[in-house]
């Protein structure tokens, strides 16, 4: 019989498109004050793997990844993407997003992303949300899925995700030295 264990300990991302660099800016520190201070933030890329946006954000559109310090619970991974959702639709015009937010989480072990869209490599994690591994770590290195995304699959960002695995890796390593610090 299996005995139930803790999760491992994740670190929380929002993958943002966007094509108005202002909605983006105004944004930022509603993210901070919702989910803290910043551990890692990419720098901002032109983003270009499809036009599926482009009608509703504008173009040309960019991409930014923000990490944010700290530990979640995987679980709340629902509440986070509903969070985003509304913050997306507060900030929309004429019923269009002016900006995406899609919240993930990061492991040691993989790279998780929350979606309201169910497909058969999703899994259901309530509240109308689903979950999908697109990176999984292996031989020491993160190894993209079938249905990983494009922009996922991309070695800047591949290498990016392997960068906060190791400031997230380094983190516990210093924490495992002190055992006071909690």
């Amino acid at each position: 019989m299996g005995v139930p264990h803790l999760f491992e300990e994740p670190v929380l991302f929002i993958g943002a498109l966007y094509s108005e660099k202002v909605i983006f800016d105004e944004l930022f520190p509603v993210l901070q004050d919702t989910f803290g201070n910043i551990l890692f933030q990419s720098s901002i890329r032109l983003w270009e793997y499809t036009d599926h946006y482009n009608k509703e954000l504008g173009t040309p559109i960019y991409r930014n990844f923000i990490f944010f310090d700290g530990i979640i619970d995987p679980s709340t991974l629902a509440d986070i993407k509903l969070i985003t959702n509304g913050l997306e639709n507060s900030s929309s015009d004429s019923g269009k997003r002016r900006i995406n937010l899609d919240p993930g989480y990061l492991t040691l072990a993989k790279v998780v992303l929350a979606s309201t869209k169910n497909y058969s490599h999703r899994i259901y994690i309530g509240k109308g949300i689903y979950a999908e591994l697109a990176l999984l770590y292996k031989d020491r290195q993160f190894i993209t899925m079938p249905y990983t995304y494009n922009d996922y699959k991309d070695p800047t960002y591949v290498n990016m995700f392997m960068n906060v695995r190791n400031l997230l890796k380094k983190g516990r390593e210093r924490k495992d030295d002190c055992p006071l610090i909690e």
